[in-house]
């Protein structure tokens, strides 16, 4: 971080190492670039060497504490690692195209196709209770092909997958949004699968592939002690 940029170094005990650099103190942390710095770092190691995120914006005082937490959870960090080796995230994002899934709403609910022929021609203040009650159906609508397309997409991806996550919606219009675990040396079988369901899916939804990263959305199940 920083301009120009400090260099990282690495902070080992026994068979772990921690990733460092210095941060600067003249001016706020955890700034849009000072993100990207992080994420390109340990994006880039992911495929060299299996790699463990900490807390964006985490700080230790100096090199002496980052050797003192590596040796008090060593055997939780060389864990975790062991069960990343070889291992990288991918998230695979599927949104509705809008004009086509208020098609498919309208289509099947006849109370929603109802209301809005109700609404046709009329200003757009006018029949309030009428477009609150249609968008209450779209939305449940939505939700419901949310959750069905969301198990076809675990189902279709489950077979070349470690493990996986399921991610909140970032739009009213996800259809799917999923962080996957994935064996790095499977990587173009996994996108084959990715490239086929895009396929099936063209004109319904728009399907977004990223990776491989550093398993953000694991590392809770990856520090599990038990």
């Amino acid at each position: 971080m920083g301009d120009p940029a400090t260099p990282v170094d690495v902070v080992t005990h026994g068979d772990v190492a921690a990733l460092v650099s210095d941060v600067p103190l003249d001016r706020p942390l955890g700034r849009p670039d000072d993100l990207r710095a992080y994420q390109t770092l340990l994006d880039g190691v992911t495929l060299a060497a299996p790699v463990l995120p900490v807390r964006f914006g985490t700080v230790a005082r100096d090199g002496a504490a980052v050797t003192d937490l590596l040796a008090e959870r060593h055997d939780d960090y060389r864990r975790a690692l062991d069960r990343l080796e070889g291992r990288a995230q991918y998230v695979v994002r599927l949104r509705y195209v809008e004009r086509t899934v208020l098609s498919e709403v309208l289509d099947g609910n006849a109370e929603a196709a109802a209301l809005r022929d109700q609404l046709q021609g009329q200003p757009a203040d006018a029949l309030r209770d009428v477009r609150i009650r249609l968008g209450e159906i779209i939305n449940a609508e939505v939700e419901a092909r949310r959750a069905a397309d969301t198990e076809r997409l675990l189902e279709a991806l489950s077979p070349v997958t470690v493990t996986t996550r399921t991610r909140p919606p970032s739009s009213e219009f996800d259809a799917a949004h999923l962080a996957l675990l994935v064996e790095i040396d499977r990587q173009t079988e996994f996108e084959d699968v990715v490239e086929r369901i895009a396929a099936e899916q063209e004109n319904r939804a728009s399907v977004r592939l990223l990776g491989p990263q550093a398993p953000y959305d694991f590392v809770d199940q990856l520090m599990d002690r038990e």
